[in-house]
C-alpha cells in the first residue's frame, strides 16, 4: 500500500512542478519523505486573505489515497473552519463513508479521486467562503456572522501581515 502511495504522490508532484497551479505552491519539507509536503496558499484575490503567504504542511498517511491527508496551517490563520492550532477542517478531508453526526453526505467527504491540487483548490476556496454552521474554530466563526467588517476582518489583515513577514 506504502509503495502506491508513493508512487502517486511522487507523479503528483512531478505534475505540479511541471504545471503549477495559481493559488498555492507545493513542495516536499524533506526530499527523502514524499509523504511530507509544506505548500504555500496564497490569499485568494477578492477576500480578506488577499496578499497573505500561508504556509501549510500536508502529511499523507501509508494508506493514501484511501485515507485523507491532514492539512496544517504553520502560519497563523484565521479562519471558521481552521482551529486555533492551525488544523484544517474541511469535507474532503475528512474520513470516506458517513458523518456520524449527519453534517455531511458521503459525497462530500474524502475520495480516493482527490489530489493535492483538488485539496488545496478547496481549501482556496474555503478561504474565499466558509462553512460558518459547523466551525472549528468557534470564536471566529461567531466574528464571522456577527461582525465580519469589525474583529473579524482586523484579525484576518494582521495574520496577512504577519504572513509577509513570515
Amino acid at each position: 500500500m506504502a509503495e502506491t502511495a508513493k508512487c502517486m504522490l511522487a507523479r503528483q508532484l512531478n505534475d505540479l512542478n511541471k504545471s503549477p497551479v495559481e493559488g498555492f505552491s507545493a513542495g516536499l519539507i524533506d526530499d527523502d519523505d514524499i509523504f511530507k509536503w509544506e505548500v504555500i496558499v496564497y490569499g485568494p484575490p477578492d477576500t480578506l486573505y488577499e496578499g497573505g503567504f500561508f504556509k501549510a504542511h500536508l502529511i499523507f498517511p501509508k494508506e493514501y489515497p484511501n485515507i485523507p491527508p491532514k492539512m496544517k496551517f504553520i502560519t497563523e490563520i484565521w479562519h471558521p473552519n481552521i482551529d486555533k492550532s492551525g488544523d484544517v477542517c474541511i469535507s474532503i478531508l475528512h474520513e470516506p463513508g458517513e458523518d456520524k453526526y449527519g453534517y455531511e453526505r458521503p459525497e462530500e467527504r474524502w475520495l480516493p479521486i482527490h489530489t493535492v491540487e483538488t485539496i488545496l483548490l478547496s481549501v482556496i476556496s474555503m478561504l474565499a467562503s466558509p462553512n460558518d454552521e459547523s466551525p472549528a474554530n468557534v470564536d471566529a466563526g461567531k466574528e464571522w456572522r456577527e461582525d465580519y467588517s469589525g474583529e473579524f476582518k482586523r484579525k484576518v489583515q494582521r495574520c496577512v501581515r504577519k504572513s509577509l513577514d513570515d
